[in-house]
């Protein structure tokens, strides 16, 4: 069965997107996860469990951020928050996470995402021999090598199939740094829509911007893979992630609806080349008119990727 996962920005966009029948609500709070649409305190995240369980979707908490000394020791308070309001799982990249739950056995099932590093079976197996329930697939892994790792491993595995890849992160304040240097005082959050481009190539534009957690920088185009979702299914990879930090309230929900029209067609045995047209035509009309959109690593040659 394909398990459709999408971020959340707000309490009335978790209820448009359980009932646009997606399957797993992508939440937290931004001391704990990575680039969030939005940073849910407490009491939200609590309300956000009760509404999903309410229609039988589940909710994964990311708590996959990079934690140093300041921050870890508020992990453990926070695991058993999340396993006492119900979480289903969790998203962690930190090892030292992955420890606590063991010493302190928090009940809280966990996907391994350590971003950039899981390319392989041979990674995510390791990770499950020590208790993981699934893992989150680097966004620069091919189709080449998904078919390779499909056979190989023996939990679900998360491919991002729309919307932004982040391509750098730094702790430090990169972007502040920069105005400090040149005497501005500027807003540097997300909300700014600061992009970056290379001086010879001024068609690119790399959303860039900081938060809590430092600065964070993305290519130039957002995934689409709906074109491809065909090659997904005849190789066994069903949680197809969905992610919204650039693509805001009702247009994301549409597009929510379009991989929901998407998954029912393949598990209903209806998914047409014409069909796959008509709902990416759907995709583009939604999608924020200034981002491109692309396969990213794909359709790439592995041998060819540099």
């Amino acid at each position: 069965m394909i398990e459709l996962i999408a971020t959340v920005e707000s309490i009335q966009q978790a209820r448009e997107l359980i009932v646009a029948g997606i399957n797993t609500l992508y939440v937290g709070e931004d001391f704990y996860g990575l680039r969030l649409p939005t940073s849910f305190k407490k009491e939200e995240l609590s309300e956000i469990v009760r509404l999903a369980h309410k229609d039988n979707v589940k909710v994964c908490v990311a708590v996959n951020a990079i934690m140093h000394n300041d921050r870890i020791d508020f992990v453990p308070d926070y695991l058993s928050f999340l396993a006492d309001i119900g979480v289903d799982r969790i998203a962690v990249g930190d090892p030292g996470i992955i420890h606590i739950l063991k010493t302190k056995d928090i009940k809280l099932p966990y996907v391994y995402d350590a971003q950039i590093l899981v390319t392989s079976a041979k990674q995510i197996n390791f990770w499950v021999q020590r208790g993981a329930v699934g893992a989150v697939l680097a966004r620069e892994v091919t189709y080449e090598e998904l078919k390779i790792i499909a056979p190989q491993v023996t939990v679900p595995t998360e491919m991002l199939v729309y919307g932004a890849t982040c391509i750098h992160q730094s702790k430090r304040p990169l972007v502040e740094n920069y105005f400090n240097f040149i005497k501005k005082d500027e807003d540097t959050s997300k909300e700014r829509g600061l992009f970056i481009s290379e001086p010879k190539k001024t068609d690119t534009h790399y959303s860039i911007y900081e938060d809590i957690n430092g600065t964070h920088i993305f290519a130039t185009n957002d995934i689409n893979l709906l074109p491809e979702l065909d090659k997904l299914v005849d190789i066994g990879m069903a949680q197809w992630k969905l992610d919204g930090i650039f693509t805001k309230g009702e247009a994301f929900v549409e597009i929510a609806k379009i991989f929901v029209k998407a998954k029912e067609a393949f598990e209903k045995g209806q998914w047409t080349p014409i069909l796959m047209e008509e709902l990416n035509q759907q995709i583009l009309t939604h999608h924020p008119a200034d981002r491109e959109l692309d396969e990213g690593f794909f359709v790439k040659d592995p041998n060819e990727v540099k």
